[in-house]
């Protein structure tokens, strides 16, 4: 598929694989809560870059990576939750920070 040559869907499938493995270690009462809200929002990242990818034009392009932007807002907001909560360290927060920063930069570079 031509979409896994695209280097910020590789980062951001990454950044979803991570939280799929952190929020395996949360309580079991937050599995329809936070689990499910940024399993959501961190799939629907690469998702978006995949059916953008897919559309007949930059402009549909453009609009899903736009989606994809507001995707992996919502993923940061639901790690800091979830850091403040104390359901992740500091240190995994500040790993999967990063990644997402560097998700969003790449994001921005395509918007443009």
């Amino acid at each position: 598929m031509l979409y896994k040559k695209i280097l910020v869907w590789g980062k951001s499938h990454q950044l979803t694989l991570e939280v799929y493995k952190l929020t395996k270690l949360f309580p079991k009462e937050e599995l329809f809560g936070i689990v499910s809200q940024i399993r959501r929002a961190s799939s629907s990242v690469p998702a978006n870059i995949v059916e953008g990818n897919s559309r007949g034009t930059v402009k549909e392009y453009k609009q899903f990576l736009i989606q994809a932007r507001g995707s992996l807002t919502e993923t940061v907001y639901f790690l800091e939750l979830s850091k403040d909560l104390g359901y992740i360290e500091t240190n995994d927060f500040e790993r999967l920070y990063n990644l997402a920063t560097e998700v969003g930069k790449m994001l921005n570079s395509l918007i443009i």
